[in-house]
């Protein structure tokens, strides 16, 4: 049986790389897949944490985790197709048409 801490250093390290590319990068669907990884960290953490104490609840939260990214997903493409339209890039500095 692969060890609970082999698990958590794995999420670990995926967490610190999504947030480098969140704070880093400047394109908006590099911000979006670095904010997807983050969440996979965590949901790596639910699993793991689950199967060690034996719960099923980890399992549980890891699928709604899922869920509320695809949906989240779905809206900022939405979004992103929106603003292609207006302006031809898609650099986070760049983007000021949500400002009002």
């Amino acid at each position: 049986m692969v060890p609970l801490w082999w698990y958590i250093s794995l999420a670990v390290i995926l967490f610190v790389i999504g947030a480098a590319g969140v704070l880093l990068r400047r394109n908006i669907l590099v911000v979006l897949m670095s904010l997807e990884l983050m969440l996979n960290s965590v949901n790596i953490n639910f699993i793991a944490f689950g199967r060690y104490y034996g719960d099923f609840r980890g399992q549980i939260f890891a699928i709604f985790v899922i869920a509320i990214t695809a949906a989240e997903v779905a809206v900022a493409l939405g979004i992103l197709v929106a603003l292609v339209r207006n302006k031809p890039t898609l650099k986070v500095d760049d983007v000021t048409t949500m400002k009002g």
